[in-house]
């Protein structure tokens, strides 16, 4: 009697322990201003709703590729001009309203719109037209060919939305995903749980929270007391090799999109000076950077441009490690005594412990940048969107975006006939090998003119509890895709 006792009570433990499995506690260093990921370009907003709660026509795997999403198929006309997109029938937002061509018209065209707050309105310039044809077909027209169209709708900031829910999308978002928005503890936790009506295939998680924990020492003792289940981007790589040595956990280490770099205010003095530029550049010791704040995770980069990449060109050469020849240039310039600027800094560790290496490798030469930590919030407003900065620290998380050096209003202000040019042309040529040309081409300008500091692409580390299945390695967009994660 007592041992079937036991293990029937054996039984119950185990049912109520698989039963515990069906949440997940998610832990990363941002928290979203808001949750439209089509108004901010604030990669965190994309961490937490790409997939999960929005979805676009198409969309980004793991691996990179490029898969249907909403649109189940499309055409394209012997010109490149006309897409016609097939939508998935039955699909409904989380309120139950209908997904339809008309949400699909609405999204792309609020997108495109003059006064579009969208971070990347410059993904949907080359549409001239959004046709519904029927509630399940909808036609874009192209004022010139864009090989990258399907890609550029792939990403978070055209994902279909609808005109029902928009007034309040930053802090209640109805998509067509997975999951649906639960709550949002500011400063703690957002709460998301699975859609019953999803038209794909089911999560296999019925809730998981998001917390985020900008310390590195905090997010260090949240994994090892099991606070949180997954740690994504964890901030601590010098205490990756402890997680690796315990058998509760797994430790995966990808690759991202997310260009590092040092960037530089083009239009505001000193740094419009190319001679300028060039000495912050030569002033940079990257591997150092990556050695003291990253503890040797990351890939030295001297353009914007992933190295996994094919069409990747390494240009660290151009602006190698050369504190004399920096001196030099600020001679030249006319800054022999050197001079001060700005360095602001966001939360994330990569920022503020490079700033502390790169600000005293550029104190060497003569430039006095006086740190400034700013919050995630604070950087966006003023730093971002204000342009109140000399120089600032962040990684470039979206996929193949060297075309924001095309727009003379980004953050930086890069402002070069010929490159805009040149990025055109690429929008418009489908053909890979010309494509490949330019590419490395468009590299090759920015890195020899000094646009930015660039210094190496972040990579991704994942902390999490054994036995969980289905987290991204790689990082192709920012994205903690949950729809597949199971945690048997």
């Amino acid at each position: 009697m007592t041992k079937l006792l036991l293990a029937g009570s054996t039984a119950l433990f185990a049912s109520a322990a698989a039963a515990q499995q069906t949440h997940i506690r998610v832990a990363m260093q941002l928290e979203p201003p808001h949750l439209d990921p089509t108004s901010a370009a604030a990669q965190a907003i994309d961490a937490v709703v790409y997939s999960n709660i929005f979805e676009g026509l198409t969309r980004f795997m793991s691996d990179g590729s490029v898969v249907p999403g909403l649109a189940e198929s499309w055409e394209i006309s012997e010109d490149g001009l006309t897409y016609t997109f097939h939508l998935r029938d039955g699909v409904t937002f989380h309120d139950g309203t209908t997904m339809d061509a008309e949400d699909v018209k609405f999204s792309l065209d609020r997108a495109r719109a003059e006064d579009s707050a969208n971070a990347q309105k410059a993904l949907f310039t080359s549409i001239a037209d959004v046709t519904v044809i029927d509630p399940l077909t909808v036609q874009l027209t192209l004022s010139a060919p864009n090989g990258s169209l399907l890609f550029n709708l792939a990403w978070g900031d055209a994902v279909i939305v609808a005109p029902e829910s928009i007034e309040d999308i930053a802090t209640n978002p109805i998509g067509t995903g997975a999951f649906m928005f639960s709550n949002w503890v500011q400063g703690d936790r957002i709460d998301i749980a699975r859609n019953p009506d999803y038209w794909g295939t089911p999560a296999n998680l019925e809730t998981a929270t998001f917390r985020f924990i900008s310390d590195p020492t905090a997010a260090f003792a949240s994994v090892m007391a099991e606070d949180v289940d997954v740690f994504t981007g964890f901030p601590a790589p010098e205490n990756l090799p402890q997680f690796e040595a315990d058998p509760r956990f797994q430790v995966l280490v990808g690759n991202t999109e997310g260009e590092t770099i040092l960037a530089m205010n083009n239009q505001r003095a000193p740094f419009d000076n190319v001679l300028v530029r060039q000495a912050v550049a030569h002033a940079i010791d990257r591997q150092a950077v990556i050695d003291g704040a990253m503890y040797g995770l990351g890939t030295p980069i001297g353009t914007h441009f992933a190295p996994h990449h094919p069409d990747y060109v390494d240009l660290t050469g151009i602006s190698q490690y050369d504190p004399e020849r920096s001196r030099e240039l600020l001679a030249e310039a006319g800054f022999a005594d050197g001079f001060d600027t700005t360095l602001k800094l966001p939360p994330p560790s990569y920022a503020r412990r490079g700033g502390e290496i790169i600000a005293a490798q550029l104190r060497a030469v003569g430039i006095n940048a006086e740190i400034e930590n700013q919050e995630w919030a604070q950087w966006l407003e003023s730093t971002f969107r204000g342009y109140d900065f000399g120089l600032t620290i962040v990684s470039h998380t979206e996929p193949m975006d060297i075309g924001i050096y095309a727009n003379p209003e980004y953050y930086f202000q890069y402002d070069n006939a010929e490159l805009q040019e040149l990025m055109a042309t690429l929008d418009v040529t489908s053909d890979p090998a010309a494509r490949s040309e330019m590419l490395a081409e468009a590299q090759t300008i920015i890195a020899e003119d000094y646009v930015n500091g660039y210094l190496f692409e972040l990579a991704f580390p994942t902390v999490a509890r054994a036995g969980i299945e289905g987290l991204w390695l790689n990082q192709p967009t920012s994205a903690i895709d949950l729809t597949g994660v199971t945690w048997p």
